[in-house]
């Protein structure tokens, strides 16, 4: 789902809306719109166009161009501001010298001081005959953009890139400004350095000289190669014998010689004493009887005590056939988010998945959209497409119960799937739920989930502050004291908004709609808590909406299709007339009657005349703690 939800995702995962330019080397451009903290990379998988394309040539590697210049794959994608980013596939280095990964001790923690860029030439100074990994990039570029957070060092933010070799990590290298000759050591802080090119220069063939804490850094050396350098250093700081002199006892810090690197006393035979006790863990951890993790446990109870949901292969089957009612919603050049046929002609999805296509002053789209119900499989997505004529209904109202949904009229050509306004159902209480949509824009998915109580919310979010305590969550108390929301823990996350939940008699009961995401360990995104808004709040806005702007095409399916009954229906529509927050629906209403508005069917018309014939008409500004 859309989780960069206007007014609930977190400050920190969320930035203003902005439009970045690609296009491939040969290709026309292309937009993509983005509104939440990611890579680059990811920000070009949204695009159908890319995926296809980056399927074929997954064995190459991924080259961005910026102003002349290639960033990294998981570059930030807010420094991305006016400049047209260029895509091009470069033969990929062989993968068996890719570096380690670094160690948690030796990755930055980012702070909220902001990022800093600068930039690399591709060709090293003098004696440095190769600082980039893949030698195809020089082929390409002349110079490469590096990022960084403020308060780390130049090494750490050159190791994280991934783009250099190794070499400079194990010499005594530096950054030279290539206007200024000044030398930039790469123990110095990345503070200084934004906007300014550096060449990368030899100042020794030497192990650079190592502080305490960086003992700790990994800098693409085996395990195997670290115990060689260790059993060479005891050889040449212990005599033969094995005895220590006493002047060499009391040291407690010993250096080997030509490498800078600090040996501590008793290394083997604290080694030896280490291993001996891991070997004794891992035979204690393989003989204990395994406990469940978290999320088994979870359903374990969860579901043991609703063993009906989701177990049945009936159950199972019909979620299946209810599931080709859901669709995937896109323009030509990405896609928005999920949605599912509710009646007749007319698709329901969220208001902020069609938000940047739709003009709401103007109520028109302002680029073609289609909706998919058949993109199951990678080959299906020309299948069952089919066109949006028009936005009927529109509602975005952040925070608002329910105000979330447009409704979609499509122009079909194809034979369409029943709507699901006949299967729709109240809220639960408990027990599971199940959600079927597109998350990130893929193939369709079904996910079975739990429902989270009003009462049991601040437990799930105090749970995960403590799982992930660098992450702050910006949730409100309103959202904890909202019980017209139906929460749950799911693993829909972009992409799916506007996908239906359903309930274990299979019924809908709400509108798959947002969360609250942030991204975990190693840029893995997850969510604290999601939430959806229930079907028959966002139906009685449908219903208001129509009334009021005298859509009443849209209202006669609405009510044909729901299959209540004819008194159900003049209950329901008269209970709004006494609403006292509904008065421009009671004014809509009485001006069809008194006025003789016309409306061309005899049903809707004998509805309105029974109920509302001595209906008087409403202040706009009414106080309606008066009423």
């Amino acid at each position: 789902m859309l989780m960069s939800l206007e007014g609930v995702v977190q400050e920190h995962y969320h930035h203003p809306t902005h439009s970045i330019e690609w296009c491939w080397t040969d290709k026309r451009p292309a937009t993509i719109t983005c509104n939440k903290a990611q890579t680059v990379e990811e920000l070009l998988k949204r695009s159908s166009v890319f995926r296809l394309t980056a399927e074929k040539l997954k064995k190459k590697e991924l080259v961005i161009v910026r102003d002349g210049k290639a960033i990294s794959s998981h570059f930030p994608c807010n420094l991305i501001k006016s400049e047209r980013l260029t895509v091009k596939y470069v033969k990929a280095e062989d993968k068996s010298k890719t570096p380690a990964v670094l160690s948690p001790r030796s990755r930055v923690q980012v702070t909220s001081q902001g990022l800093v860029m600068f930039h690399l030439s591709v060709n090293g100074g003098k004696d440095v005959a190769k600082i980039m990994r893949n030698l195809a990039l020089k082929t390409k570029v002349q110079e490469v953009t590096v990022y960084a957070y403020k308060g780390e060092k130049v090494r750490h933010a050159l190791r994280r890139d991934g783009r250099f070799c190794r070499v400079i990590f194990q010499k005594t290298c530096a950054l030279s400004n290539i206007s200024t000759d000044v030398i930039t050591e790469l123990s110095n802080l990345v503070d200084g350095l934004e906007g300014k090119t550096f060449k990368i220069i030899l100042l020794s063939k030497s192990c650079p000289p190592q502080s305490l804490d960086s003992v700790f850094e990994d800098d693409g050396e085996s395990q195997q190669d670290a115990d060689e350098t260790h059993s060479q250093q005891l050889a040449t700081t212990q005599p033969e014998n094995g005895n220590v002199p006493e002047e060499q006892a009391q040291t407690k810090w010993a250096t080997a010689p030509g490498t800078g690197l600090v040996v501590l006393p008793g290394l083997q035979r604290m080694r030896s004493n280490l291993s001996s006790q891991f070997c004794e863990l891992v035979k204690a951890r393989k003989t204990r009887v395994p406990k469940m993790s978290r999320i088994q446990n979870l359903f374990r109870v969860e579901y043991g005590q609703n063993n009906q949901m989701c177990k049945e292969v009936k159950t199972m089957k019909t979620l299946m056939e209810r599931s080709d009612s859901v669709c995937l919603v896109r323009t030509k050049v990405k896609t928005l988010g999920s949605g599912f046929l509710l009646f007749g002609e007319f698709v329901l999805t969220n208001g902020h998945v069609v938000q940047s296509v739709y003009n709401q002053n103007e109520m028109r789209l302002i680029e073609s959209v289609t909706v998919n119900f058949s993109y199951e499989g990678l080959d299906d997505m020309q299948e069952g497409q089919v066109d949006v004529e028009e936005v009927v209904g529109f509602e975005f109202q952040p925070g608002v119960p329910g105000c979330d949904w447009a409704l979609l009229m499509l122009r079909a050509t194809l034979p369409l799937p029943d709507g699901l306004f006949s299967e729709s159902g109240f809220l639960p209480q408990s027990c599971g739920i199940c959600i079927i949509g597109h998350p990130d824009g893929g193939v369709k998915k079904i996910d079975p989930c739990l429902i989270v109580k009003p009462e049991n919310r601040r437990q799930v979010v105090k749970r995960h502050g403590h799982e992930n305590p660098e992450h702050v969550q910006m949730i409100t108390n309103r959202f904890f004291e909202d019980e017209q929301l139906l929460t749950y823990e799911s693993c829909f996350y972009y992409g799916s908004s506007g996908s239906p939940v359903f309930d274990e008699h299979c019924r809908v009961v709400a509108m798959h709609s947002g969360g609250y995401a942030y991204s975990g360990p190693q840029g893995k995104t997850q969510s604290v808590i999601e939430f959806g808004h229930p079907l028959c709040t966002i139906i009685e806005r449908i219903i208001i909406q129509t009334v009021v702007t005298g859509r009443f095409d849209v209202l006669k399916d609405c009510i044909v299709c729901s299959g209540v009954p004819h008194k159900a229906i003049k209950a329901f529509l008269e209970n709004l007339t006494e609403r006292c927050d509904l008065p421009e629906f009671k004014n809509a209403v009485n001006n069809i009657v008194t006025n003789g508005v016309k409306v061309e069917d005899d049903y809707l018309k004998g509805i309105f005349e029974n109920i509302f014939q001595n209906a008087e008409a409403v202040p706009m500004d009414q106080d309606k703690e008066n009423c």
